[in-house]
């Protein structure tokens, strides 16, 4: 038995020691629906086929709570995470992640380094820009007589009537709360910074609070508007574009706009370290931010990228003259000094019952 075995022995020698090589795997974490396609088809796929790497892609809906169970744990099996910036300033704070040296990140096509090429914001000590996202209201272009204009008309249930798409997240709803409310798009986080403030932007949802319905994924939110569940929803733009390009009947009202960055972060504690990096590398090229772009209409972070777009797709980006000029800018670093001291109330709020006034349509 013993001789009979030894062959077999030596050849699965053989092939764990190279003969035949078990190929590379990363674990990249990501959203869902039209924004990890773009990835997929704008850079993940090239990347495979350059580096015999397998990508697998994860889907999540955001937050550092299963990025800190793995790192404690010292059971690491996400190797690449696409995170909102001020979870990215979280997680950071906290050792979670691996330091990403700028000047490891790859030029623009003329040689200006990466860190005079990405844009304000975008490079962090430990994590590295992909694109410019934003919340927008979008509403059915045939469920009124006249479109709202406004993000003011969000919030009026008598001239449009109709249920509301929200985040479950009171990132952007408080903002967009007090904007309605008569506050200055400048003075939001300074009226935020108060106990009174964030009492008044409880009031002003409350107010539309029982024709809320909730969504927690980008995917989510375009299926309330498609499936009439909603007159009006926030959504991020890109997946509103991505509808439209379906033919559904959907539009984006850009006023007040809510304009936030994503970032790419390798956690901390993991196998494929080096890896890790190496896809970020080339996930934030200015190739492959102007190939995403061209799938989902999301501003590429790096200056290069946008000279690879063609004008008419540079004019649906978040980041276009037109559509930036009432936007609010996410103030990540709030969230992150804020988020663990609002999210609990803003969950129990959004548990609490409310009465549907009878004067106002359901």
């Amino acid at each position: 038995m013993n001789v009979m075995r030894f062959p077999l022995v030596l050849a699965l020698a053989w092939l764990t020691a190279g003969g035949v090589q078990a190929q590379q795997e990363l674990n990249v974490v990501s959203w869902d629906g039209a924004y990890v396609k773009s990835q997929i088809l704008g850079f993940i796929r090239p990347y495979e086929a350059q580096t015999d790497v397998r990508v697998n892609v994860l889907q999540y809906t955001g937050g550092i709570d299963e990025i800190r169970r793995q790192v404690r744990a010292w059971n690491v099996q996400w190797d690449v995470v696409d995170l909102e910036l001020f979870d990215a300033i979280r997680a950071c704070n906290e050792g979670l992640l691996e330091r990403i040296d700028p000047d490891s990140l790859p030029d623009a096509p003329d040689g200006t380094a990466a860190r005079e090429d990405f844009i304000n914001q975008s490079l962090m000590p430990c994590g590295v820009g992909n694109v410019v996202g934003s919340t927008v209201v979008s509403y059915r272009t045939d469920q009124f007589e006249s479109a709202p204009t406004q993000l003011e008309d969000f919030f009026d249930l008598k001239k449009f009537p109709g249920r509301r798409g929200m985040r479950r997240s009171p990132q952007g709803n408080l903002e967009w709360a007090l904007i309605a409310d008569g506050v200055p798009h400048d003075n939001v986080y300074e009226v935020l910074s108060t106990e009174a403030g964030v009492d008044r932007a409880f009031r002003v949802l409350t107010r539309i609070k029982p024709y809320i319905e909730w969504w927690r994924t980008g995917e989510d939110a375009v299926r309330l508007l498609e499936t009439k569940a909603v007159t009006l929803s926030s959504v991020y733009s890109g997946r509103v574009d991505d509808a439209v390009q379906r033919g559904e009947p959907l539009a984006i009202l850009w006023d007040h706009q809510v304009w936030f960055y994503d970032v790419w972060a390798v956690p901390k504690n993991g196998r494929r370290t080096e890896q890790a990096k190496d896809f970020v590398r080339y996930a934030t090229s200015t190739e492959s931010l102007a190939a995403q772009a061209k799938y989902i209409p999301y501003g590429p972070v790096r200056q290069s990228s946008h000279a690879l777009l063609a004008p008419a797709l540079r004019e649906r980006l978040p980041t276009s003259e037109n559509n930036r000029r009432t936007a609010v800018e996410l103030n990540a670093q709030w969230w992150s000094e804020n988020l663990e001291r609002i999210a609990p109330r803003f969950e129990r709020w959004a548990e609490r019952p409310v009465m549907v006034p009878r004067e106002l349509p359901r």
